[in-house]
């Protein structure tokens, strides 16, 4: 017997003003039946969970998101996700076209933007 994972469950202050970020990030809806007001927000088809809890982030994430853009460059999916919200924390990015830029959401959860397939491929 072994088990799967369901959810990747992301404690925050405001779980619906999070997932709603992380939706509009990927693409993705919020569950039909969560609104405003639910202290549980899921964004189903990414299998994330967003919980209100009363602490606030402290520390360094141990578990982070690696992005890569599927229709626009590494660039062009920084560009987005700075007016979505998102925050510079360090840009690994180099002169070469390599690296990847590491972000913050509005929580001050980090992740990461790689360069898209196309770019690899080059």
């Amino acid at each position: 017997m072994t088990s799967s994972i369901r959810h990747v469950t992301i404690d925050c202050t405001d779980a619906y003003a999070l997932a709603d970020f992380w939706s509009r990030v990927l693409g993705q809806p919020l569950h039909e039946d969560d609104g405003q007001e639910d202290e549980e927000v899921l964004i189903e088809a990414a299998g994330l969970l967003f919980v209100t809890v009363p602490e606030t982030k402290t520390v360094k994430n141990r578990l982070h998101f690696d992005l890569q853009p599927q229709d626009r460059t590494r660039d062009e999916e920084v560009d987005r996700l700075l007016t979505l919200g998102a925050t510079v924390v360090d840009d690994q990015r180099t002169g070469d076209g390599m690296g990847w830029v590491v972000f913050a959401d509005p929580e001050g959860n980090e992740f990461c933007v790689e360069r898209s397939s196309a770019e690899r491929e080059r």
